[in-house]
C-alpha cells in the first residue's frame, strides 16, 4: 500500500480547507498552526488520525502523558476541598508523589491552602472560558485563577515537563499571550460582571520539576491591544489561506515529535521520548492534558 504524500503539491485533500463559522481556536490549534502549518491543517481542518506514535518508547511516553494528567486531576481536586492526605494516599507513581511534595510545599508558599478555608470563592480551578473572535471563537481552560485582591487576578498554569523553558520561549508561546487576553475579555464572571482591566492580570507558569522556579508575566493595556492584533491577524490569515498554502515547517526537527511525519515524507520513526524532554522541538501536547471544548458550556461576557 502506498501512502499519500503531503510534502508534494499533487497531495489533494479532502472538503474543508478552512475553518468553518464558530471553529473554536485554542492555544494548542494556534500553536501548531504557528509551527507548522500542514499539521494544523491535517489536525484540525481534516481531522485525519494518523496511526504513528509521537516519541519512542512509546510506553514511557504514555507513562508521561497519564502522569500529566493525573497530576492536574490532584490538583483540580485539591482545589475543590479532598484532603490532601488524602489525594497523597492515592499516589502509587514515585514521580508523581515528588511533584505533589513540591505542589503541596508551592500551595503552602502561596498560602493557596489559606484560600481554600477562609475565601474558596476566589479560587476557580479548570475553569473554561470563551469569547467571540469575528466569525469564530477562542477558547482556553486554565488550571487555577486566584482573586487575590479585588479586581486583580492570577492564572496560574502547571508544567509537568522535565526541561524548565527559557523565559523568552515562554513568551513566545500563544498561550503566554492568549491566555491573558482571553481572561481580560471574558473573566467578568470572576469580577461580580464588572469588565476586567489587562493591568489587573498576571500569569504564573509553575513546574513540578523545578518548584522553586516559577515564572510570572504581567499584563497591560498595550499588550492587550498588540494581542488582540495578533490574534485577530492570526486567524484572519488561517481563514483566509488557500488549501495549497498550508506548506510544511521550515523546522524540520520538529518533524521527529509529529505523527504526521511519515505522511509528509519527515522520516518513519519517533522521535526519542529522552531527547524530547531535552528539546523545545517536541510538540507541547506531549506534556499536556487535552481538553474537549465541545463538551464545556461557554461563558461569555463583553
Amino acid at each position: 500500500m502506498t501512502l499519500p504524500d503531503a510534502s508534494t503539491s499533487n497531495f489533494v485533500l479532502p472538503a474543508g480547507c478552512s475553518p468553518a463559522a464558530g471553529f473554536r481556536f485554542s492555544q494548542s490549534s494556534l500553536q501548531d498552526f504557528v509551527d507548522c502549518r500542514r499539521r494544523f491543517q491535517l489536525r484540525y481542518l481534516q481531522n485525519l488520525a494518523w496511526p504513528a506514535l509521537e516519541s519512542e518508547p512509546a510506553l514511557e511516553n504514555e507513562r508521561f502523558m497519564l502522569r500529566g494528567s493525573l497530576f492536574h486531576h490532584l490538583t483540580q481536586q485539591y482545589f475543590l476541598g479532598v484532603p490532601p492526605e488524602r489525594l497523597q494516599a492515592a499516589i502509587a507513581d514515585p514521580n508523581l508523589a515528588v511533584w505533589w511534595d513540591n505542589f503541596i510545599s508551592f500551595v503552602h508558599q502561596e498560602k493557596l491552602d489559606q484560600r481554600i478555608t477562609s475565601q474558596p470563592t476566589g479560587l476557580s480551578t479548570e475553569k473554561a472560558f470563551s469569547a467571540p473572535l469575528g466569525d469564530y471563537r477562542l477558547v482556553a481552560q486554565y488550571d487555577l485563577v486566584l482573586s487575590d485582591s479585588p479586581g486583580h487576578f492570577m492564572i496560574y498554569d502547571w508544567k509537568t515537563s522535565q526541561k524548565r523553558p527559557r523565559r523568552k520561549w515562554l513568551a513566545e508561546r500563544i498561550q503566554t499571550r492568549l491566555y491573558p487576553y482571553l481572561f481580560t475579555r471574558a473573566g467578568a464572571s470572576l469580577n461580580n460582571a464588572l469588565p476586567v482591566e489587562p493591568q489587573a492580570v498576571e500569569l504564573l507558569y509553575w513546574f513540578a520539576v523545578f518548584p522553586d522556579k516559577p515564572e510570572r508575566f504581567t499584563y497591560s493595556q498595550t499588550g492587550y491591544q498588540q494581542d488582540a492584533a495578533f490574534l485577530t491577524g492570526l486567524i484572519d490569515e488561517i481563514s483566509q489561506l488557500r488549501s495549497d498554502l498550508f506548506t510544511l515547517t521550515a523546522h524540520p526537527e520538529r518533524c521527529a515529535f509529529c505523527v504526521y511525519r511519515s505522511l509528509c515524507n519527515r522520516g518513519e520513526r519517533a522521535g526519542s521520548f529522552a531527547a524530547s524532554l531535552e528539546s523545545d522541538a517536541a510538540p507541547a501536547s506531549s506534556a499536556e492534558v487535552l481538553v474537549d471544548f465541545e463538551q464545556i458550556a461557554e461563558i461569555e461576557y463583553e
